[in-house]
This record gives C-alpha cells, sequence and structure tokens, in this order.
C-alpha cells in the first residue's frame, strides 16, 4: 500500500504535508474529502481522524491526522530528499523542535484568524468581524517582530538550513499576502528574504499553483 493524503490542496494543514512529502520526494495519492458534502464527518472518514478535520495520512499499516505530527513522522522516517529535521546535528534540531512550536503557539493562531476572517468567512457568506482582524494583527507583529530579529542573524528560522521550522509558515504566508495586510511580511527586510527564499522552493511553487488554480475557479 503506497502513502495516501487525505484532505484538499486549499487546506492549509493538507498544504504543509504535501509540501513535506514534495521535500522529501515521497510519492503519494491525494485524495480529496469533499467538505461541502460533510465527507470530513462520515464514519469513514472519522475513523482516520476522529476529529473530522483533514488532513490524514495513510502509510502502510499506520494511520496518522494532525499535520504537524504527520510531518514529523514524513521527515525521521524517509532518508530521501531535504533533511528537515538535522538529525545528524543535535543542537539544530532542537532548535528544529524549538522553532515549530513557535509556529504552532506563537504565529498559526494568529495568522489563521486573519486568513479565516478575511478570506474564508466573506467565501462562505459570513461578514468579516474587523475588530478580531485588529486584534489578530497586533499580536502577528509582536510575534513577526522576533522572527525579524531571528532572522537577522539566521538564514533560517532553526539554523542556516530549510527545515520544517520553515516549511510549515509556506501556506499561511501564501494566504496572508492575498490580504491587505501583506505588508506585515513584505516591511520587514529579513522577513521577507526569508520569505521569498522559502516560497521559491520548488516543492512549495507545484503547491501553490494548485491552491492558486483553485482560486482562479472559484
Amino acid at each position: 500500500m503506497g502513502v495516501k493524503l487525505y484532505g484538499i490542496p486549499l487546506s492549509t494543514p493538507t498544504a504543509v504535508v504535501m509540501t513535506c512529502l514534495a521535500e522529501k520526494e515521497v510519492e503519494y495519492e491525494l485524495v480529496p474529502v469533499n467538505l461541502s458534502t460533510g465527507e470530513h464527518k462520515t464514519p469513514t472518514h472519522l475513523a482516520k481522524n476522529p476529529f473530522g478535520k483533514i488532513p490524514s495520512l495513510e502509510d502502510g499499516s499506520i494511520t496518522l491526522f494532525e499535520s504537524r505530527a504527520i510531518t514529523a513522522y514524513i521527515s525521521h522516517k524517509y532518508q530521501s530528499g531535504t533533511d528537515l529535521f538535522r538529525h545528524d546535528n543535535i543542537d539544530e534540531a532542537a532548535m528544529v523542535g524549538v522553532w515549530v512550536e513557535v509556529e504552532s503557539q506563537q504565529f498559526s493562531p494568529p495568522i489563521s484568524s486573519i486568513i479565516y476572517e478575511i478570506l474564508v468567512k466573506p467565501y462562505t457568506g459570513q461578514t468579516t468581524d474587523q475588530s478580531a482582524v485588529d486584534a489578530n494583527v497586533v499580536k502577528l507583529s509582536s510575534v513577526l517582530d522576533v522572527y525579524e530579529a531571528r532572522l537577522s542573524s539566521s538564514k533560517y528560522l532553526a539554523c542556516d538550513s530549510f527545515t520544517l521550522a520553515d516549511l510549515h509558515h509556506l501556506p499561511y504566508i501564501h494566504y496572508l499576502l492575498k490580504t491587505p495586510h501583506a505588508d506585515l511580511i513584505t516591511s520587514r527586510p529579513h522577513v521577507n528574504a526569508w520569505w521569498e527564499d522559502i516560497s521559491a522552493r520548488p516543492s512549495f511553487v507545484k503547491v501553490a499553483e494548485q491552491v492558486d488554480a483553485i482560486i482562479s475557479k472559484a
């Protein structure tokens, strides 16, 4: 049985896993999950992810959910492609863990809220809560100030090599740049240079093209 990824490219966690699989040069089958019909809440899907979310991944006898757990598994299991966890350097590997946690706890909450309010709500016929946007812009700005300082002395977040710590930011920033708050990235020289670097990686370029193609047809 080959690797199967259940999800859709428009989902940021799914796009993260797609990018990771590409970086590790792992062939896989993307199995679309139709959220509009509630497929993610069916017994079949709940057997893969009991919380009714995407993505989930099947690899042989193991089934995983939660995108960060999936990318960690892929990075540890497969030796091909990019070493996203810096396995041969314990200090760098430790810093990967630190910055993956920073992305999860500090970066993801405000940026995902901004994207949801500005891009997702109007698409689903809901009204953007501008006060929520404003509050999360302030939060994200503070986080990105820390990133600017870090990236002034390190090419990437964890070390001087591209790792999972950087990869997990890609889909979120791609969407953020489609909002009126792109300057949160572009106004910070080191953050912007880092973004231009990581977003040009072939693994993500292919994923971004799929995302944008779907958006253009919506």
